[in-house]
């Protein structure tokens, strides 16, 4: 099984945190950054498969300060040799999807092949209002759940994933859609260019161009790995059985993730997928390692209160939490694997609002006591 760890670029402690604008404070980010680099050289030696983040903006209160991503996720592979960056991912109603290719591929190629990606529709709507490529398009979330603003972000969604994989797929390639055509239909070039002609493909002599393509190719074939993003839906797992992109799943109900395993391998048959046990899916929680039960629960207080105090207000449940000593855990991870398959397993650790000794015990007591026993 691999593991992979994730953050939230977190900036501040508790304490900081409570006391507000902690991300606005430059000294606190760049403590994160040495943390972080910290913790992914150590979870890089420490048998860890993979180490993810997220896509967040305009976060002065310094809960997640999780930017640009192909910069943090470049940050990431900096410090790490063999592990996979997972960007998780891409909000979708804020970038171009061309684009979003592009810089997928490129990651790939600078990563040396160790990208995977993750391609979500965006909840937070103070950023993503604000970033929105399309003026109609409005952030989800339980308060508009089926509603036509529901309805809209999702055909969009659609639409931009059928761009990011065709991009990546083909060598050249066009698109039209409701919300996006690539290239502009009849668009002709200004200009004369020969050597679009000579040494390329997609452009007539007239200069109309007719197809696009990506530069460069993805290094992985057909390209890196795909994710869902952290969901508790059915409906996304659904979606994305036709692409073979894997959800998230941190969930401690175990009869909805059967469910949804079951879903999302009867929804890929219908696409000609057959997927093997283990990839419908991974899953995981929020996870603090201690040497005792009660040292990890101890632990536990100020994560269950930055989740309350940031992630309830959006509508978002608590995760399986992930909290004991490594025979505990080793338990919880077995008894999960006996109701559901899964080959991956994602661990959300409490990077900047625990100390760095602390962060730094539970990923190597995680990694010397409970990653081997499922190797």
């Amino acid at each position: 099984m691999d593991f992979n760890l994730f953050v939230y670029c977190t900036l501040g402690r508790r304490e900081e945190l409570e006391a507000g604008g902690a991300g606005l404070r430059p000294e606190l980010y760049q403590r994160m950054l040495a943390e972080l680099g910290e913790f992914v050289e150590t979870a890089d030696d420490a048998g860890y498969a993979g180490f993810g983040h997220p896509e967040h903006h305009l976060q002065i209160e310094g809960f997640e300060a999780s930017n640009e991503p192909t910069l943090t996720g470049m940050f990431i592979g900096q410090h790490s040799k063999r592990l996979r960056v997972i960007t998780c991912g891409f909000v979708s109603t804020t970038h171009n999807p061309l684009r979003t290719a592009e810089s997928i591929a490129t990651m790939d190629h600078m990563l040396g092949g160790r990208f995977g990606v993750g391609l979500v529709r965006g909840y937070q709507a103070r950023w993503v209002s604000s970033y929105r490529v399309r003026e109609e398009l409005e952030p989800v979330g339980p308060w508009n759940r089926g509603s036509d603003a529901d309805d809209l972000n999702r055909e969009y969604f659609t639409e931009f994933v059928e761009v990011v994989i065709a991009a990546l797929r083909n060598e050249t390639f066009s698109y039209r859609g409701k919300h996006w055509n690539f290239p502009p239909p009849g668009y002709v070039n200004p200009h004369e260019a020969p050597v679009y002609t000579r040494f390329g493909r997609g452009v007539d002599t007239d200069m109309t161009i007719r197809e696009v393509g990506i530069c460069p190719r993805p290094l992985q074939t057909p390209h890196p790995p795909l994710y869902a993003g952290f969901t508790h839906s059915m409906r996304t797992a659904v979606f994305w059985a036709k692409y073979l992109g894997k959800p998230i799943v941190l969930s401690s109900n175990f009869e909805f993730c059967q469910r949804l395993w079951a879903t999302y391998r009867e929804e890929a048959a219908t696409f000609g997928h057959e997927v093997e046990p283990g990839e419908e899916a991974g899953w995981g929680g929020a996870m603090i390692c201690a040497p005792t039960d009660a040292e990890a629960q101890a632990l536990l207080e100020d994560y269950k209160w930055y989740w309350d105090v940031w992630f309830t207000p959006f509508g978002q449940g608590h995760p399986e939490y992930l909290v004991g000593s490594p025979d505990t855990l080793t338990k919880r991870i077995e008894e999960a694997g006996k109701h559901f398959p899964f080959r991956e397993c994602f661990l959300l650790i409490p990077q900047g609002l625990h100390t760095r000794d602390q962060v730094m015990r539970s990923i190597e007591l995680f990694g010397e006591r409970v990653i081997p026993r499922f190797s």
